[in-house]
């Protein structure tokens, strides 16, 4: 599991290693170094000949990037330093010009220059702003760099060939956190650089793994610097595939069908037949003992017959079950699946795990608190709808642009576990904060969603009995089915286009998988 930490936190356990005398800013540049020179070995084959840029600003994380100029000049690297403040860090500045870096000043050389000078280099380091960064973009003159450095390079990839007009961009190594996010929320407006790199330190910080930031941090590699973070508790989490075995409700050799779980699923429509087929194969590939499919109207009619040609071990008709899945493929205005939607409801009231989906959400009670074994699974244009229902007037741009404050307000309005579907899916539940980025873009088309609800009331209905000793544990799980989800895209068609039912087919071979190490 990767871990993250908020800022204040990462401060308060430096401050005993600074009092200390323990040379952190050192040990960090050399790492800083360390990495740079395997980019540059990556990109150009040798670090012979090469050129890099260092754009610092004040304080530590300006000190970092000055550091580690001079030990790359010491190396035999041309090192560019571009100061845009009056107070560069002192000592990493007298390190620098003594290993023999050029130092220019954004404010005497002007942003043209300074531009051309660090466009033709062949690594960038991007220490501007560090962990004091709180998403409202880099201010001032070194803000206006970022923005000709982002008009010179246009969308061109690192190492591509340069468009008419533009050039092709050096790496960019950012240092702690890309210049412009939120360090804990992820948040970014202005220009930011996306970094093919980020070195970070300590501990990662909550705006690597929380969307939108996340997607212009690149790869990032973790450096120990000895903090002691034990008693600061993650702001931010994500699961990996070396999590999913400890987490998966996986059969002994006593089980039955009963005690693997028995899912409600309440899905579909005569519109969208579909939703309830992709759910129930969701439930079933994840390994539930049985899918219970409630539809009140037609027993077994035109929609149950739909999911039993493609499931016929499902059973249709209400019985016992340990969690409920509801809402895929279903129009709440629809009076015909009201009955079934108000027993989920009551059940829920009643304490039995639900997952809430599409037009299951909107169903959800105003005021009234849900509890935190209440999943809801909305998209962001979902989930705007539903904060303006609550009384917070929210549009999907604002979800978007600060997903993490919406996922969050969400669960404080209902006290239900929230996940919020997206490029990365982030799932807020009591003590817990989930940031999970295992899918590919084509996911993004119809019916995935769907059997992401199957896959999670799967998991629900198999912890079903944890999870009234647990309130984190419907946070967890969420963030494990996100994870197998994206897992299964990638499995069913490695790097191209895949459908729904493409990603229901692969989930049981992904989780096989997974469970194998």
């Amino acid at each position: 599991m990767q871990v993250a930490h908020r800022a204040d936190d990462v401060r308060e356990a430096e401050a005993p290693l600074l009092e200390a005398g323990l040379p952190l800013m050192e040990h960090a540049a050399f790492a800083l170094a360390t990495h740079v020179l395997a980019e540059l070995r990556a990109a150009r084959g040798s670090v012979a000949g090469s050129r890099v840029a260092a754009l610092v600003g004040a304080g530590n994380n300006g000190g970092d990037g000055l550091h580690a100029a001079a030990v790359l000049a010491r190396r035999g690297v041309s090192t560019l330093v571009v100061t845009t403040t009056d107070n560069p860090h002192p000592g990493g500045l007298a390190a620098a010009t003594a290993a023999g870096s050029r130092v220019v000043s954004l404010a005497d050389a002007g942003t043209d220059a300074v531009r051309d000078l660090v466009a033709d280099t062949d690594l960038l380091i991007d220490a501007l702003v560090g962990i004091g960064s709180d998403g409202s973009g880099v201010r001032g003159q070194a803000g206006r760099l970022l923005d000709a450095l982002a008009q010179t390079w246009g969308a061109v990839e690192t190492g591509g060939a340069a468009g008419a007009g533009r050039r092709a961009r050096p790496v960019v190594v950012a240092v702690d956190v890309p210049s412009g996010t939120g360090v804990d929320d992820g948040r970014h407006t202005g220009t930011v650089l996306p970094a093919d790199l980020t070195v970070t330190f300590g501990t990662l910080k909550p705006g690597l793994l929380l969307p939108p930031a996340d997607r212009l941090a690149g790869r990032v590699a973790l450096v120990d610097i000895g903090l002691d973070l034990g008693a600061a508790p993650p702001a931010v989490r994500r699961l990996t595939d070396a999590d999913v075995a400890a987490l998966w409700p996986v059969p002994d050799h006593a089980a039955h069908k009963y005690t693997r779980g028995v899912l409600g699923l309440v899905a579909g429509s005569d519109r969208y037949p579909g939703a309830a087929v992709l759910a129930a194969h969701g439930a079933v590939g994840a390994g539930v003992g049985m899918v219970r499919f409630v539809d009140v109207r037609d027993r077994p009619g035109p929609l149950a017959a739909s999911v039993l040609a493609a499931r016929p071990e499902v059973v249709v008709g209400a019985g016992q079950v340990q969690a409920w899945a509801a809402g895929s493929g279903i129009d709440p205005a629809d009076p015909s699946r009201r009955d079934d939607l108000a027993r989920v409801l009551a059940a829920a009231h009643d304490g039995v795990p639900v997952v809430l989906d599409a037009g299951a959400l909107l169903c959800a009670p105003r005021d009234e608190r849900l509890g935190p074994h209440v999943v809801l699974t909305p998209h962001p244009g979902e989930l705007a709808d539903l904060l303006t229902r609550w009384g917070i007037p929210t549009t999907r741009a604002q979800v978007e642009a600060a997903p993490l404050a919406a996922a969050s307000a969400a669960h404080g309005h209902t006290g239900a576990t929230v996940a919020l579907k997206g490029s990365s899916t982030v799932v807020v539940g009591p003590g817990a904060t989930f940031a999970q980025a295992d899918a590919s873009a084509w996911l993004a088309t119809a019916g995935t969603g769907d059997v992401l609800t199957g896959v999670l009331g799967a998991l629900l209905s198999g912890c079903a009995e944890r999870i009234g000793d647990d309130p984190s544990l419907p946070a967890t799980l969420a963030a494990l089915a996100a994870l197998v989800h994206g897992r299964a895209a990638h499995r069913a068609n490695p790097g191209g286009p895949v459908g729904a039912l493409d990603v229901a087919r692969a989930v049981p071979t992904t989780v096989a998988a997974l469970l194998a190490g």
